[in-house]
């Protein structure tokens, strides 16, 4: 990402209030009580929404740090941080007699409803970047890009630190696979 960065933009390879160190971050993630419990639900979803599972891995970390109660500013609620636009689209048929907040704070409903929204929109935008600039930006900001990354400073930040972690969990899991993948295409 070019330009300056505030203080207020993420630093890649940094999840606040987790650790400083990649390194850390990885030990963390497979270690730690809450994300372990957490497990089942993203083997789930990997395998019904067909997305990997370090990627939702890495999406959590940067989203919510494993935290499931975590409700954002801006109303984004769960391990996942869904926003009450997308549980609508994506959450309805899996709440039963909850309401969409109870449900989105349930962290298999909220992990499987991550999981099929982040499959959508990889199957719109058809790179994983874009995908996660429409997750973070929405859909709008990326298909006014082109398909491409906005020129949003924020969701640059964002979308580079969730890549970095996933391709050093793919790197933990896949050594020798991992240094063949391509996951974004530079930009023009």
């Amino acid at each position: 990402m070019a330009g300056k960065q505030d203080s207020k933009t993420p630093v890649p390879g940094r999840v606040s209030g987790k650790t400083d160190g990649s390194q850390g971050l990885l030990t963390w993630l497979e270690i730690a009580p809450e994300v372990k419990a957490v497990q089942p639900f993203l083997r789930e979803a990997a395998r019904v929404h067909g997305v990997d599972m370090e990627l939702l891995k890495a999406i959590i970390a940067v989203e919510s740090g494993y935290k499931r109660d975590a409700v954002s500013p801006r109303g984004a609620i769960g391990l996942m941080q869904i926003t009450s636009v997308a549980g609508g689209r994506y959450a309805e048929k899996m709440l039963g007699s909850q309401t969409l907040e109870q449900g989105l704070l349930d962290p298999r409903t909220n992990v499987m409803t991550g999981a099929r929204m982040l499959a959508d929109l990889m199957q719109r935008f058809g790179r994983i970047d874009a995908a996660l600039a429409a997750w973070n930006a929405g859909e709008g900001a990326v298909r006014r890009a082109g398909g491409r990354m906005p020129p949003i400073l924020e969701t640059q930040a964002h979308v580079h630190l969730v890549l970095e972690l996933y391709w050093a969990l793919l790197q933990k899991r896949l050594p020798a696979q991992a240094q063949h993948l391509k996951i974004h295409s530079s930009q023009p």
